[in-house]
């Protein structure tokens, strides 16, 4: 008989809905499998059993109302919630305690959601991997002496390991899709302006946005509907198309045009590698869609310039946080690294960069547009051991990176919707991801064709932690 982790985020509300479960019962259930098991995996930097348990209790005295009604989530470290911990990763915020909750986190209580703490991070969202100095690494279920990838790699190790059903999470190079591509779970990154809350409009070069981890397409598609809907465009035109992406999920596209590509704009600036078990996953999923009746055709996409567009925005972002001398020699040293590099910058050279995006963002629009969706790997390595990231050499740290994850920042510079899911497991059993880029405002296209992979490789398989 199935245990409740077992049933999909819709499943699971499905149960609620009918009276099946009760809140409460369904948030025990994820709160004793936290106690059992995170000390192992690291997804979580702060748990809040009670206030947990208190919510879920409160909602289980009325009806069911609101699009995750007593369903579990978790906060990721980087989200003021009031009254509890909110470290950003970071030992100089060890004990801070916010008095407000951002939108991020409102916009879940709203829809019925239970938050049952905060999911790890690492310091400022900055790098691809979770490993910080205040707290355990999160780490792969599927193997437990390697990272979870970053920067919401307590969100998607929470997912992988069955902590959690579904997790709001953010991405601004890649936070999202790296560490759900290196646990096997599915990530999406929105388009830019999709999210309301965090549309990326407000930052340097339209980089971070808001987007789900879950299991399930269809399950991400349904966290993702409620940040969408989560709260008005207050300055903003929202992006192109719409949902509800979770009907879209139900809906697998008849006919596409699919575009493929192993090339990475960081190929003329670092020593990109692309894994043996990744480039077959890209096979593979290439296969599957054809034999869907799609069209599927190479990509001839040769983009140059990009590391240093790329790079001078990150370090420009890093550049705006206001860090005294004696604070920077408290923080890691890739976050000193980019904060000193990127007040460095002249305004001459800030400008060149985001003038560089806007063509880079065109340019990338312009090659895509004949396909309704280019498929690319979603990592070119495999996931690596715990300490594999050079954190003291923050140059070659970033290097690492680099070379981990090549297929990620692209997208969010040229503000497309992505999204990764497994399609192929290696021969030590660990799922492999591949990703699907849209076009602008293209969500619900990338969801039904996700949905359709998923139904042809079936189920996944699920890290031993999953029955413990």
């Amino acid at each position: 008989m199935p245990e409740l982790h077992d049933l999909t985020a819709l499943d699971q509300l499905a149960a609620l809905s009918d009276g099946e479960i009760s809140p409460l019962e369904l948030g025990a259930h994820y709160l004793t499998r936290i106690a059992r098991l995170d000390g192992r995996v690291g997804a979580f930097a702060e748990v809040t059993a009670d206030a947990a348990l208190a919510r879920a209790e409160h909602l289980a005295r009325s009806a069911p109302d609101g699009a995750l009604w007593g369903l579990p989530f978790g906060d990721k470290d980087l989200v003021a919630r009031a009254g509890v911990p909110t470290r950003f990763g970071s030992r100089l915020h060890r004990d801070f305690v916010p008095d407000a909750t951002a939108d991020a986190a409102a916009v879940l209580d709203e829809a019925g959601g239970v938050s049952l703490g905060k999911t790890s991070t690492p310091e400022f969202g900055l790098t691809g991997y979770t490993e910080t100095q205040i707290g355990p690494p999160a780490r792969d279920p599927w193997n437990l002496d390697n990272g979870a990838g970053g920067s919401s790699g307590g969100a998607a190790a929470a997912v992988a390991a069955g902590l959690l059903p579904l997790a709001p999470a953010s991405d601004g190079g890649g936070s999202i899709r790296i560490p759900a591509a290196t646990v096997g779970v599915v990530g999406i990154k929105q388009s830019r302006g999709r999210v309301p809350f965090a549309a990326g409009l407000d930052s340097p070069g339209g980089l971070p946005v808001a987007g789900p981890i879950a299991r399930t397409v269809a399950d991400a598609a349904l966290l993702l509907d409620v940040q969408v809907a989560g709260r008005p465009h207050p300055y903003a035109t929202q992006a192109p198309g719409g949902g509800p992406f979770v009907e879209a999920a139900q809906h697998p596209t008849a006919f596409a045009r699919i575009g493929i590509t192993t090339v990475s704009p960081w190929d003329d600036a670092d020593d990109i590698r692309l894994d043996p078990e990744a480039a077959r996953a890209v096979d593979v999923a290439a296969a599957l869609l054809a034999d869907a009746g799609h069209g599927v055709d190479p990509l001839d996409w040769r983009p140059r310039g990009y590391a240093e567009l790329f790079t001078t925005i990150w370090r420009m972002s890093a550049a705006r946080m206001t860090l005294t001398d004696a604070e920077l020699e408290l923080v890691e040293p890739i976050t000193a690294w980019l904060v000193r590099e990127g007040r460095t910058l002249s305004g001459a050279q800030v400008l060149d960069a985001l003038a560089a995006a806007s063509a880079f963002e065109r340019d990338t629009i312009t090659a895509f547009a004949p396909f309704d969706a280019v498929l690319t790997p979603a990592l070119a390595l495999p996931p690596q051991p715990i300490g594999w990231f050079d954190r003291a050499d923050a140059a070659r740290g970033f290097s690492q990176q680099v070379r981990y994850a090549p297929y990620s920042s692209f997208v969010n510079v040229a503000g497309l919707p992505a999204l990764v899911l497994p399609v192929t497991v290696d021969p030590s059993g660990h799922p492999v991801s591949v990703q699907l880029i849209g076009r602008p405002g293209g969500e619900a296209q990338i969801i039904a064709l996700a949905a359709g992979l998923e139904q042809q490789v079936g189920r996944m398989p699920t890290p031993a932690l999953w029955t413990m």
